[in-house]
């Protein structure tokens, strides 16, 4: 079984070698202008342009929550977009906007597909933020759908 590996540094720049997947949670409305997205797209135009028309075709595909689009940046880098957190937080919200579910639904399918590709994952703490979840429920959901399958995962606290 794999470890979760938490290191300080950037999740854009993700460390080791070969292919490698950066996860992160997107809402399901399509918004994209805050939080760890705003790293993403300083590095590669590509996620943010694919999860806009992912979403604008959203009666045409799978988009929702707990849907996955893996974006390709770089020959043996993935971002892996992932819709785990419903709506924004507003001045007047009252919970959390993230889903736990639909990450996990995320995940699963994530788990999947860096096994394909014989990847790692590198994520920030993933719907800790602007989603407002707590890594105590985040982290076991990482363990169960990537480490416990085999695949590796570094969680990225910035410095």
């Amino acid at each position: 079984m794999a470890e979760i590996t938490y290191v300080r540094g950037d999740a854009t720049t993700p460390r080791g070698k070969g292919v490698k997947v950066i996860a992160h949670v997107c809402n399901d409305l399509g918004g994209w202008g805050k939080g760890f997205v705003l790293a993403l797209s300083r590095r590669w135009p590509e996620p943010e342009a694919a999860f806009r028309r992912w979403h604008r075709e959203r009666a045409k595909n799978d988009f929702g929550l707990g849907a996955l689009q893996l974006v390709q940046v770089e020959p043996y880098v993935w971002v892996a977009n992932m819709v785990g957190q419903r709506g924004i937080r507003t001045g007047r919200s009252t919970g959390v906007p993230v889903r736990y579910e639909a990450l996990d639904t995320a995940l699963a399918a994530l788990g999947g597909h860096a096994l394909e590709l014989g990847a790692s994952v590198h994520m920030p703490r993933i719907g800790c933020g602007l989603a407002g979840g707590r890594w105590s429920k985040v982290e076991p959901l990482v363990a169960a759908r990537l480490t416990a399958r085999g695949v590796p995962v570094t969680v990225y606290d910035v410095d």
